[in-house]
């Protein structure tokens, strides 16, 4: 396995989306986009041609579609909402309908015209301050490069039939593409672009194969049969490793299962540190179909229910039985164990609604979430009656998404208390007692967090949005990614802050975002004195092993050593020493990155 004399060992790091160690080939995919060779104008009497050739591609796609999704494997099958929405996307006007009008009104043909739509709703999903919900723009990438493929007949390699064990290197894979992977043959795939709440990323979760993406320049520097190692726990990847990188990835690849095996044995424990101090460890979610899961993995409760989907997937507006439906199966499903939903966390794009709201110069900081539900009664009516409806089928918490100011807090539980004497005169019941809070993602709602504390009955701190919004990054823009830094003093202070306010108020506080489901972060987390923590499933084991390894007295002392230190990186590279003294086996067996 040395690698060959002509090559030179190479080392890339990128995004974390799928746990595991894999050594294998290399197996380059193209999935480039279809290039638009010809652009041009059609005569009046070809119209009704080339509308007929734009809907014969549609047809294609969706058989195409159907059918694998009639083929997914039943260890991701609960997965298959995700083609639902492709299949959902094909009938969509902002996509189909569009498309026809302009090669009916513009007289162009059908690809450029598809072209032209889907830039048309590129620029309405980047008014989406959600990542999870803005990245949902790939999905319609997907099917949008499926439709084209079809009208010129390019055929593009079909994933199935790779015959030997590989690893896939691509510039992107859509879900489609994952579903079709033969994981007897397929190892694991990285790719050039995507991020932790692609599709893609779940889909690698799903069917637990070991996933890096966000490369960049992945499919560049990597040659078809090179040698690689991929490590889907820290992002790295190396090209043509020595023997001695070899056994030494090996040897953690060993040493991985064996670990990971025997915590899931006893995940369903709880969170508590060897001195007392037990944290509740709970789950986020954005689908339905997800809960069981949450279940498996040793969740106790559901700390965030990103509720967008439903929104997403309809043609119009969900109506008030669908989202009571929905929320009611979730709440029977986990009770007793609590569900936070929280509210509509979504601007006013055309794409899912008839809305009619403008193009923003800055649509991070623009009208969506709860600003967009004030200003929309009768969508924020609809969803606060369906939550409250649900709320007698388990453990329901409500909670509203970007608080800036105590007085949205005050309007929307002026409007929640309307919605609770309509229920009450038409005779539906309701939890009386169901707890109200809000996330803490934006810096004044920390600043403020006394005054909040007193109006509701938990905080959750989102820390991905809190940590864009206090250090004014994107971190899906890869010029400043770098900068999106969880250890930085100013957002550790902020946390405290929350923590402080809440403790005094006497209310729980909890944590939703990506830090929570950091091993380097939970000493911290653990120290600041949080009430519950909550992450995506497959990170539960991780953490509540983490947790019962590290004595809070300790993580206290750290945290006194950690707030004193002046740059993010002096905070990491701390804890990384800690957290590798404290619990030796993480760093031998590789879960931080050397």
């Amino acid at each position: 396995m040395t690698a060959h004399p002509s090559e030179s060992k190479d080392t890339m790091q990128g995004i974390p989306v799928s746990p595991g160690i894999i050594i294998g080939k290399a197996h380059l995919v193209d999935r480039s986009r279809v290039k638009i060779l010809y652009q041009y104008l059609i005569d009046e009497k070809l119209v009704s041609g080339e509308v007929e050739r734009f809907e014969k591609a549609i047809r294609m796609t969706e058989q195409q579609l159907q059918t694998l999704k009639n083929k997914m494997p039943e260890n991701v099958k609960e997965h298959s909402f995700i083609l639902d929405s492709h299949l959902m996307i094909l009938k969509d006007s902002m996509l189909r309908e569009s498309t026809m009008r302009r090669i009916k009104e513009e007289k162009i043909n059908a690809e450029w015209a598809l072209k032209k739509s889907f830039h048309e709703i590129r620029k309405i999903f980047a008014q989406i301050d959600d990542e999870y919900i803005r990245n949902r723009i790939q999905d319609v990438e997907s099917v949008s490069e499926r439709i084209l493929r079809n009208l010129s007949g390019e055929a593009q390699e079909n994933l199935a039939e790779i015959r030997e064990r590989v690893i896939i290197v691509a510039h992107d894979l859509s879900p489609a593409d994952t579903t079709e992977l033969n994981i007897s043959k397929v190892m694991g795939f990285i790719t050039d672009v995507g991020g932790q709440t692609s599709h893609t990323a779940i889909m690698a979760q799903a069917l637990e194969i070991p996933a890096v993406v966000g490369l960049e320049s992945a499919t560049a520097r990597i040659s078809d049969g090179d040698l690689l190692i991929v490590d889907g726990s820290t992002g790295e990847v190396v090209i043509n490793p020595d023997d001695a990188e070899i056994i030494r990835y090996q040897e953690r690849q060993l040493q991985q299962k064996k670990y990971k095996s025997s915590i899931a044995r006893i995940s369903h424990l709880p969170a508590e540190t060897p001195d007392g101090y037990r944290i509740s460890i709970k789950a986020n979610i954005e689908f339905l179909e997800e809960v069981t899961a949450v279940r498996d993995h040793g969740a106790e409760g559901i700390g965030l229910y990103r509720t967008e989907f439903l929104y997403l997937r309809s043609k119009g507006l969900p109506t008030e039985e669908e989202l009571f439906n929905d929320y009611r199966e979730v709440a029977e499903i986990m009770a007793p164990e609590p569900v936070t939903i929280r509210t509509l966390d979504l601007g006013g794009d055309k794409f899912t609604s008839d809305l009619q709201i403008a193009n923003e110069m800055n649509p991070a900081m623009g009208l969506r979430a709860i600003r967009l539900c004030l200003r929309e009664p009768a969508i924020f009516k609809s969803q606060l009656r369906a939550i409250l409806r649900a709320s007698t089928f388990g453990r329901v918490q409500l909670m509203f998404p970007m608080i800036s100011g105590l007085q949205e807090v005050l309007q929307a539980k002026e409007m929640l208390s309307t919605i609770r004497k309509e229920l009450d005169s038409e005779g539906l019941l309701y939890d009386e007692n169901m707890p109200v809070g809000v996330m803490i993602e934006i810096p004044s709602a920390v600043t403020i967090s006394d005054l909040l504390s007193r109006h509701v009955d938990f905080f959750s701190i989102g820390t991905n949005d809190l940590i864009q919004y206090a250090l004014a990054i994107d971190r899906v823009n890869e010029h400043v990614a770098y900068m999106y830094q969880p250890f930085h003093p100013a957002i550790l202070r902020m946390i405290q802050q929350t923590v402080q306010e809440g403790k005094k108020a006497g209310i729980k506080v909890s944590l939703c975002g990506e830090m929570a489901g950091d091993p380097l972060c939970i000493p911290i987390l653990l120290a600041l004195g949080l009430d519950e923590l909550s992450m995506t499933a497959r990170s539960i084991p991780l953490v509540k092993n983490i947790v019962r390894a590290i004595p809070l007295a300790q993580a206290q002392q750290d945290l006194e050593r950690v707030i004193q230190l002046s740059t993010a990186k002096e905070v990491r590279d701390y804890l990384l020493t800690r957290m590798k003294k404290m619990i030796p086996e993480l760093g031998e067996k590789g879960f931080f990155p050397a």
